[in-house]
């Protein structure tokens, strides 16, 4: 929150603008930090400060930079002006252009985000009372700032506001401080709202089933969603300003823009940890849309300026691409509610303002207001998502569905002629629509109009280089987390080829022979590579293997060009059909991925895998079907004998070691990379086996668990001796903390078997720590195999999320507190509880 502390209010060098940055990382810090406590709020308002300062810092570095070399003239003398003096002073008025430019921009960044701090600061009035000050002074404070960009009276001003932020921030870190000491709020201003969110509006019936949807995401992460709107309303409001003329030169809009897409590739990446396909294909695209069309006006407006940019624009097909994946998102979003179909229309909109094969008299000014109305919209949207999801209700009107769920169901299964429970191909894993899309906009962006004009191979750069290359490592990093069979191997390699593919058209004509030797040698390299990976793609499915097929023949069309024998008809075809090939697998895979049924086909593997009918042993782990009774005793047996293994539960599966064998329990945290400070939950068969302990609860704890028992909640409560007569024996100071345990008895009878033949079980969700949890048999051996002895198979879990978890402790006292959501909506939660206690008064 400190973080406006460091504007140098005073002078425009670079003397304490590290500040700035220091805030900067601070914030970000602290926003991934938020995102992982489920705070909706605070993740949202602190990655966008973080892009902010970041934004902000870079720009008073080039400002300080160009003003240190204007004043420097203005000193030197005069005397006996020579060409040479009078050369000097030309350049010196350009210097001086070039400062009111860079204020400009900085103006044109600053006034999208002085929008949404206000919004902030009215949605943190529903969280606290320290919030709404310290990110309304954080306004005012840009306001000046903005303001102080051509009038530099406001500097003192916003110099008198960052005081009073200093303080706030003070105060509040005290706060928080304190309550993390004493495990209360002993400073008032949280916890205590300026106003019940309630009152903003009532909940949507209409949204109701979106809403209920989003609540199956994995909700131990905040939802991105308004992060994402954020993004998508500072990027089209700073290219509005530049569309209308406000400023000539682009180079630091630039920095702003991308500073601020990197914002939105972190609201991708933690729909992924949600198990949200969708949100995390889409703000991944809108990332690309940003940085592609930046570094392509940066490259215009560095060579021939805005005004004679329409004129001299090059085709980018790559457009085209861009407008496909936009129409996609239109049709994927009509079972979500009307605000995300028309956020996805308009942004279909904007592609195709962009598209320089439409003849337009006015470029520049249909893309200029294009990206006015866009820029409305995400700021509505911001305020929605976010106040939707402080309350966990739809009071934002945000629309009805165009389409019902199952309707679009039924519509797109038509293109499958299988059954729906065709179990041959289990759908596409989140990352696969990313890739898809990254391959496609690189391939068609790399079909050029004019092989023979240079200049245009520099515009080509960013619109290959980005996303085949950029992005794409993103998206190889989540394929490795993701657990998939072969990771990150396919799109690790297309990064490379895309790297060099750029590197090469942009620079090879000025290479030697022997440089341009190295290029055909790594080229080779490259089709021998590529030839593994056809074999690879043949476990995976018909598209796949498509695309890694024609991309041999691309990276033959490569080796040609280095040589200087390539035929340009077949090179444009490839990447053509590659493109195409790329549109139809993003579709199938987010459709896929969005509904977790095969409703569109991308063909079966062509190598089937023969490990199924082999023995256990060609496996990492023992495996054991959870059907049979000699696979629970199987898994049974391993536990008594201090092994961990991966068990299926109601929701998804769990690492499981027996209450006693404490050093098994240990082994979990190594296994996971768990830290030590987080405690581990008991699992048991049913509420009458905890019954049978007689631990010393009252009557409205017992008649609350037996209400919410067996199922996807996990009851907090009070630790005690009673634990040792449950059987959890050694391991009572390995489970749970000094003062309370969790327990969790799930609704699966393979599990409650299980724990009737070893008895009370330590168990916790079969991730590594951090990453998204196991939902497949297969993910649990992929990512811990070979670390556990093994594991109870029993195909896709009944769930995509964890249980929810409700803390019982000061039930006596009328309340329970939801730390998790996760399957059980908390107002599911607390409609039980409210009955339960009504039904004992």
């Amino acid at each position: 929150m400190a973080s406006a502390s460091g504007f140098p209010a005073s002078f425009y060098g670079e003397p304490g603008v590290h500040l700035i940055l220091i805030g900067g990382v601070c914030q970000l810090v602290a926003g991934l930090l938020s995102f992982r406590k489920y705070d909706h709020l605070g993740g949202t308002s602190f990655l966008g400060y973080a892009a902010l300062w970041a934004s902000y810092g870079a720009t008073r570095i080039f400002l300080g930079a160009n003003q240190q070399g204007l004043n420097t003239f203005n000193e030197s003398s005069v005397a006996n002006r020579t060409v040479e003096d009078l050369y000097t002073d030309m350049n010196s008025f350009n210097k001086t252009d070039v400062i009111m430019y860079i204020k400009e921009s900085a103006i044109a960044g600053l006034v999208p985000y002085i929008l949404l701090s206000f919004l902030l600061a009215f949605c943190s009035a529903t969280v606290n009372f320290i919030m709404p000050f310290v990110f309304g002074a954080i306004t005012l404070t840009l306001i000046f700032e903005a303001v102080g960009l051509v009038a530099r009276w406001a500097l003192v001003v916003s110099g008198i506001l960052e005081l009073l932020i200093l303080l706030f921030a003070i105060y509040g870190s005290s706060a928080l401080l304190i309550k993390g000491l004493t495990q209360r709020y002993v400073l008032k201003g949280f916890g205590n709202p300026l106003f019940n969110v309630l009152l903003l509006g009532t909940t949507s019936a209409s949204s109701s089933q979106s809403l209920g949807q989003e609540k199956k995401k994995n909700t131990k992460y905040a939802e991105p969603m308004a992060l994402g709107f954020f993004c998508d309303t500072v990027s089209p409001f700073i290219f509005a300003f530049y569309a209308f003329g406000y400023f000539p030169i682009f180079s630091v809009a630039a920095i702003w823009i991308t500073i601020n897409c990197a914002a939105q590739l972190l609201s991708s990446y933690y729909a992924y940890l949600r198990q949200d396909c969708y949100h995390a294909t889409k703000f991944g695209l809108h990332c690309m849309f940003w940085l592609v069309k930046t570094w392509e006006e940066h490259v215009v407006s560095g060579t021939v300026g805005q005004v004679e940019a329409d004129k001299v624009r090059h085709a980018m097909v790559g457009n085209w691409f861009f407008l496909s994946a936009a129409l996609v998102f239109c049709v994927a979003s009509l079972n979500k509610d009307s605000l995300e179909l028309v956020h996805n229309v308009f942004f279909a909109l904007l592609t195709i303002s962009t598209i320089s094969q439409i003849p337009i008299y006015k470029y520049y000014t249909f893309f200029g207001v294009t990206c006015s109305f866009f820029t409305l919209l995400s700021l509505y949207g911001t305020f929605a998502r976010l106040i939707n999801t402080i309350a966990e209700k739809s009071l934002i009107p945000v629309g009805p569905q165009p389409i019902s769920t199952e309707s679009l169901e039924k519509h797109l299964s038509h293109l499958k002629r299988a059954s729906l429970n065709d179990s041959e191909d289990r759908g596409a894993q989140l990352p696969d629509a990313l890739f898809y899309l990254c391959n496609g906009l690189a391939a068609l962006s790399a079909i050029h109009s004019d092989q023979s004009n240079l200049s245009f191979f520099d515009l080509t750069v960013p619109w290959v280089l980005i996303p085949g290359a950029i992005i794409q490592a993103y998206v190889s990093r989540l394929q490795v987390q993701a657990g998939q069979k072969f990771g990150s191997v396919v799109p690790s390699f297309y990064v490379a080829v895309w790297a060099v593919w750029s590197w090469f058209r942009f620079a090879g004509h000025r290479l030697n022979i022997e440089s341009a030797n190295g290029f055909a040698a790594g080229a080779i390299a490259f089709l021998v590579i590529n030839g593994f990976l056809i074999l690879v793609a043949a476990n995976g499915n018909l598209v796949l293997l498509a695309l890694t097929t024609v991309m041999e023949v691309i990276i033959v069309c490569f080796l040609l060009s280095t040589l200087g024998k390539l035929p340009f008809q077949l090179e444009v075809a490839m990447l053509a059909i590659f493109a195409i090939l790329c549109l139809y697998g993003m579709l199938a895979s987010l459709v896929n991925a969005t509904f977790s049924k095969t409703l569109i086909p991308v063909g079966p593997s062509l190598i089937k895998d023969k490990k199924k009918n082999k023995p256990d042993t060609t496996y990492p782990c023992s495996l054991a079907n959870s059907r049979e009774t000699s696979g629970l005793l199987k898994i049974a047996n391993l536990l008594e004998n201090s092994g961990v293994c991966g068990i299926p539960t109601d929701t998804v599966y769990a690492l499981a070691a027996s209450c006693k064998n404490p050093s098994a329990i240990e082994k979990i945290y190594t296994i996971k990379d768990r830290p030590a400070e987080k405690p581990i939950c008991i699992c048991i068969s049913s509420v009458e086996q905890l019954v049978a302990a007689k631990p010393p609860f009252s009557p409205l704890l017992w008649e609350f668990m037996r209400n919410v028992y067996p199922g996807g909640i996990s009851c907090i409560v009070p630790k005690g001796d009673w634990l040792l007569k449950l059987g959890v024996g050694l391991a009572y100071d390995r489970v749970g903390t000094r003062e309370s345990i969790m327990i969790r008895v799930p609704d699966h009878t393979a599990t409650a078997h299980l724990c009737e033949f070893t008895g009370p079980l330590a168990i916790t969700s079969a991730n590594p720590s951090g990453e998204a949890d196991s939902t497949h048999h297969d993910m649990v051996i992929t990512r811990l195999g070979h670390k556990i002895e093994g594991v109870l198979c029993d195909g896709e879990s009944n769930e995509v999320v964890a249980s929810s978890v409700v803390n019982c402790l000061k039930i006596d006292e009328g309340m329970i507190s939801i730390l998790r959501e996760g399957c059980v909506p908390a107002v599911k939660i607390r409609q039980i509880f409210e009955k339960v206690k009504n039904n004992m008064l």
